[in-house]
């Protein structure tokens, strides 16, 4: 670890209880010092896992922090996988470029490893830092904004067989959680909630509305059963011709494509809105095949969630892969070398094995490479194409892309 001015090394030690909210105030003085609501600090307090949160201290002052919550990722073939949801990640002003965050990084992947679990996940404030310990880009978010005046929508049969009624969002927390957890198998990238965490669905600070409405929630039902909820707020705006508002749409979650259009069709039809401002979505999100004119949508999509396999071989072989692949990776991790060398990868859509072997290797990449392609919303291939990932036996890349896909992108659908 690098040194004070006074030629001391900061103290990098497990976050105690009565440390957190001086751990905490460093969190956010590295994040621009814009005090958060007394809600959002309790909820936070109470998701923190101070067993696996980090803090590095300067005599009595925190200079570092980190976290790691305990998450269930789904991955390919629908298996839920324990991963270390880093997180809380920041290094004070008066300390950078002396190896803190680094020497955070180095500590809290040799836990996880010894935690068991073969992948850690992040999002990332800044995506240039860190790559370089050995975290892929491995899923897009898609954000829109829909010209509601111009845009109209074409539901299939059946829609109109869902009612969609008000709720107030707390009220009907647990109903909602159960749709949520009915979809997460479905989809790689989705993180099973724990105790606590759904309650950020809900979090609603008056300070970060920014002129909207307070949060707000309609259910949609058939034949009495909930198969479906969307949350959202409503920015009321007026122009000199009439109103302009806009829908923010938090979150959306339909069991299936009539439950999923009926929610569309009301965010669509608010009175005194002509937009909808949609964020953090599945870059397949089934609106934009129902819409009308597709260019008045304004789709853009963005880099969301990181993966690094600590693990390479467990992690490999969690997930099953949708064309059967024999192939020998020769896998760079220079930031955890346990992971360096060849590994035979042999697996199908029933399962998979991953061993180190000293065969030839077919394909050579880094961990990080193999973290972006891990849930099958990077393509192998693409990575070749870019000079990211090399084919050492003719056919070999082409058979692992094909493999890794994961036949719906992988999302995900909260930061943490």
């Amino acid at each position: 670890m690098g040194t004070d001015a006074n030629g001391l090394s900061p103290d990098l030690r497990v976050l105690r209880k009565d440390d957190w909210d001086k751990w905490y105030d460093t969190l956010i003085r590295g994040f621009g010092g814009v005090p958060e609501s007394a809600e959002e600090r309790e909820l936070w307090n109470a998701l923190t896992e101070f067993d696996r949160s980090l803090g590095a201290w300067d005599g009595d002052e925190c200079v570092g922090t980190a976290g790691a919550f305990s998450f269930r990722l789904t991955v390919p073939g629908g298996a839920s996988l324990p991963v270390a949801g880093v997180t809380m990640v920041s290094v004070a002003a008066t300390h950078r470029r002396r190896g803190l965050l680094t020497s955070m990084m180095r500590r809290q992947l040799d836990d996880v490893r010894a935690w068991g679990e073969p992948l850690a996940v992040l999002t990332a404030s800044e995506p240039a830092i860190y790559g370089r310990f050995g975290y892929g880009n491995a899923t897009l978010s898609l954000t829109a904004e829909i010209d509601t005046t111009r845009v109209g929508l074409s539901v299939p049969d059946g829609t109109d067989d869902v009612r969609v009624r008000y709720a107030v969002p707390a009220d009907v927390l647990d109903v909602c959680e159960a749709v949520y957890a009915r979809l997460v198998p479905a989809r790689p990238g989705m993180l099973a909630r724990q105790p606590g965490w759904e309650r950020l669905g809900v979090l609603d600070p008056a300070s970060e509305r920014e002129g909207a409405s307070p949060l707000q929630c309609v259910l949609a039902e058939r034949d009495g059963e909930t198969v479906g909820y969307a949350r959202y707020r409503v920015k009321p705006e007026w122009e000199p011709s009439g109103s302009n508002g806009t829908v923010i749409v938090e979150e959306l979650a339909g069991l299936d494509p009539t439950a999923d259009a009926a929610l569309w069709r009301f965010l669509f039809g608010i009175d005194l809105t002509s937009k909808v401002t949609v964020r953090s979505r599945p870059v397949d999100d089934a609106w934009q095949y129902l819409v009308t004119d597709p260019r008045r949508c304004h789709p853009r999509v963005r880099d969301s969630l990181y993966v690094r396999p600590v693990e390479v071989g467990a992690a490999l072989a969690a997930r099953t892969y949708q064309t059967p692949v024999d192939v020998v990776f020769e896998v760079e991790d220079a930031f955890c070398p346990w992971n360096a060398g060849r590994w035979r990868l042999s697996g199908d859509a029933k399962g998979a094995s991953c061993e180190r072997t000293a065969d030839a290797a077919d394909v050579a990449l880094s961990v990080r490479e193999l973290g972006a392609a891990y849930l099958g919303g990077v393509s192998l291939g693409a990575l070749g194409a870019a000079g990211r990932v090399r084919e050492l036996r003719p056919g070999a890349l082409a058979e692992a892309s094909l493999g890794f896909g994961a036949g719906v992108p992988p999302w995900l659908p909260h930061g943490f």
